[in-house]
């Protein structure tokens, strides 16, 4: 007898398969826990955190502030006084020139005979014109911040005088200016050309003489 099945017959339905239980994973201890709520203490904790914070930002960025606002003044500072010794010292080497025609003029002027009540009356006109030109030559020059000064009787200052010699003088106070040849010139305060000056120094001390060699001694005769 056959033992294949029926193709006819109805089959028993296959078991369909299920799926495996999965294990749920275990809860978080952060996020099974409630939010702590915060407290009054803690909110203002934080807060004077963040207060305390910003002012050191703030403190910091006055501090830059100032020190650029400072650089900036000093620029303009720099700048300004830098324009201003152009504008007063641009002519520097002009005044020189101008400086040495007035020497000149002086020159001629000394070179003059002392006024005299016998004099020509030629000289007399001329040291007075001589003596006019000059005037109102120093003056113009003076309006232009040029002025000269004349050391004599006062201490030597090496900044604006040359000494060209020292003399021995009893008259006058040591390194004080016995007699100025030429005077200090300046323009603006700043020295064009200095005055070339003869300082007084001390007198030597006389040396004593030396003494008279002594007699000689009377001799003694030390021996026995």
């Amino acid at each position: 007898m056959s033992t294949e099945p029926d193709p006819k017959a109805p089959q028993a339905a296959e078991p369909t398969p299920t799926a495996p239980a999965t294990e749920a994973p275990p809860a978080d201890a952060n996020t099974a826990e409630a939010p702590i709520p915060e407290t009054p203490e803690s909110l203002m904790q934080a807060a004077t955190a963040r207060i305390t914070a910003l002012e050191a930002e703030a403190a910091e960025m006055k501090d830059r502030w100032m020190r650029a606002e400072a650089e900036t003044a000093n620029i303009r500072t720099r700048a300004r006084r830098e324009v201003e010794d152009a504008r007063q010292y641009a002519v520097q080497s002009f005044a020189k020139d101008i400086v040495e025609a007035a020497e000149n003029l002086r020159r001629g002027l000394s070179a003059l005979p002392p006024a005299a009540d016998d004099e020509p009356d030629i000289i007399t006109r001329m040291r007075e014109g001589f003596e006019s030109v000059e005037r109102g030559f120093i003056g113009i020059l003076e309006r232009h911040g040029i002025a000269s000064q004349d050391p004599t009787g006062q201490p030597f200052d090496p900044n604006l005088h040359q000494a060209m010699v020292e003399q021995e003088s009893a008259a006058h106070a040591p390194g004080s200016v016995m007699q100025a040849w030429t005077a200090s010139w300046t323009l603006h305060g700043r020295l064009l050309r200095p005055a070339m000056v003869v300082v007084a120094k001390a007198p030597a001390t006389e040396i004593p003489a030396p003494d008279a060699a002594p007699a000689d001694k009377p001799h003694l005769d030390k021996t026995v």
